[in-house]
């Protein structure tokens, strides 16, 4: 008897056992994929953060602040004879406004982000670009132009004090950027931004030589009539960029919008599709690229001597 019940003791712990390792089994895994979720979010939290901190020391590469507190956009400045001119191109035409979506400072991992949206909603854009030579940024130049968009020019370093410190400093940056994008595309670029508008106010050089340089060289510069305001900071909500794209729309035929394919703005990417969508409800406008035909918004007036 005294064996019988040992046996059965044995038998107990033996069942006690395999219960607490099943237990263990099932308990374990739940507990590492808790622990491991928590670390996923904590991660996208860190990366988010990396993002803007990045997105930040891209704008502040120029070591400037306020670079888009320009001079009002509400209307390109231009000389007499070009507003006439520019008004008897608008009696010629049915009125039907001209919706340009340009974007600022890439390439990055949001412009291939950006090139799919427009390439979803058959929109074609304008990208004005700087200069990066890995390998993600020169297939990301090439597609711009495979898939019908226009490339243009942003300044190769887009470091503020060392573009504007002379023009000579601005011409070697430029030829340097113009020079990267035709070995990389084949495509000889003729626009021009300047950043942070003609009408910044950290350039150590008078604009209007500048703008004269570019006119000189058969550039273009395009500043912008409308802003999304994504230069001010990567976390705006998405629809405050809707709201500021589309919010002046009524108040020009041409309308240059400024946005921004740089690291960390990812709203911008979320409101452009509702942004292609509104416009075309509108039934009474069309997205373009710039091209040689398009008339330049600009906030400087370049004076001819």
């Amino acid at each position: 008897m005294e064996g019988n019940s040992d046996r059965r003791k044995r038998v107990q712990r033996l069942k006690k056992i395999i219960l607490a390792l099943i237990a263990a089994l099932i308990v374990i895994p739940v507990i590492i994929s808790v622990i491991l979720g928590i670390r996923v979010i904590q991660l996208n939290h860190r990366i988010q953060k990396l993002e803007a901190l990045l997105a930040a020391k891209e704008s502040e590469a120029g070591e400037v602040t306020g670079v888009y507190a320009t001079t009002p956009v509400e209307q390109s400045l231009r000389d007499a004879s070009f507003v006439q001119q520019t008004v008897e191109m608008e009696e010629n035409k049915d009125y039907q406004k001209q919706i340009y979506l340009t974007f600022d400072d890439g390439p990055s991992s949001n412009t291939d982000r950006i090139l799919d949206v427009l390439k979803e909603y058959d929109v074609k854009a304008t990208f004005f670009v700087v200069g990066k030579t890995d390998e993600q940024s020169i297939r990301a130049y090439q597609r711009i132009v495979e898939e019908g968009h226009t490339l243009a020019m942003h300044s190769y370093s887009h470091v503020y004090n060392e573009i504007y410190d002379s023009k000579e400093n601005f011409m070697e940056d430029l030829e340097m950027l113009q020079e990267h994008l035709y070995q990389i595309t084949g495509i000889w670029p003729r626009f021009y931004r300047f950043p942070g508008g003609s009408s910044n106010t950290v350039s150590r050089t008078d604009m209007q030589e500048l703008a004269a340089c570019l006119k000189e060289n058969g550039i273009t510069y395009f500043d912008w009539n409308i802003a999304s305001g994504d230069a001010i900071s990567g976390q705006l909500a998405a629809d405050s960029i809707v709201n500021n794209c589309l919010g002046s729309i009524d108040n020009f035929n041409e309308c240059m919008i400024l946005m921004h394919d740089a690291v960390g703005k990812n709203t911008t990417i979320e409101a452009l599709p509702e942004i292609i969508t509104k416009v075309r409800e509108r039934g009474d406008a069309e997205f373009l690229p710039i091209t040689d035909e398009t008339v330049p918004i600009q906030h400087i007036t370049v004076n001819d001597k």
